[in-house]
Parts: C-alpha cells; structure tokens; sequence
C-alpha cells in the first residue's frame, strides 16, 4: 500500500482538490495521512505558504500537486500513476472529452461522494 502524508489545513481548497486528483490518478491502494498545520508552529513556517504539500514515505515532498500535471509527474516518477486515467484527465482538460467521474465516488443528492 502506498502511504502519503498531505500538509494541509482547515478549508484549503487547493488541498481538496490535490486530494480529488489524488482518487483519480493514483494507481492501486493508497493511505492519506492529514496533517493540519495550524496546530503547530513548526509546521506553520515550514509549510505555511506551501500547502498543499503531499509527501510519499521516503520524505520526497510535492508543492503544488493541485496542478495535474504536476501531480501526475510526481505520481508517474514513483510508478503509481493510473495512464489512463492521466490520458482521460488530459483530455477531459483540453475540452476533448466528458467528465470521467472519480473511482469510487457516488452521486447522492446532488452531491459526489469519495469512497
């Protein structure tokens, strides 16, 4: 399983949309570890003007992994990049094709649910 850790906070749009990426693009299981920021000093200065910043488990960090292509370089340099979900998003993002909805995600309402 891959393990990630995502320095985020509270109401960070840009970190829900890495993580929406992130269900789209990553190939096989992963494990999301969020770590709010804002409850720490340290974390603060480090990341503050960073976030999100996603971090694989050798402590490789990704600034700026709401850009696709960015994340999906990122996921590819690991092996862990769905290709063909990378190959839809590109052309999902060019205007080429429809929507491709998120594995696993659910319309309940109205609404999308990851999971």
């Amino acid at each position: 399983m891959i393990r990630l850790t995502l320095y985020t906070t509270l109401g960070c749009h840009l970190c829900q949309q890495l993580e929406a990426l992130l269900v789209t693009l990553c190939a096989g299981e992963y494990r999301l570890e969020r770590v709010e920021i804002s409850e720490d000093d340290a974390l603060v200065e480090r990341y503050g003007v960073r976030i999100p910043v996603l971090v694989d488990a050798e402590g490789r960090e990704l600034d700026r992994g709401f850009e696709a292509p960015r994340l999906a370089a990122w996921l590819a340099e690991r092996g862990w990049l769905e290709e063909d979900a990378w190959a839809a998003l590109q052309r999902q993002l060019a205007g080429e094709a429809e929507p491709r909805e998120a594995r696993g995600a659910t319309m309940r309402g109205g609404r999308r649910y990851l999971g």
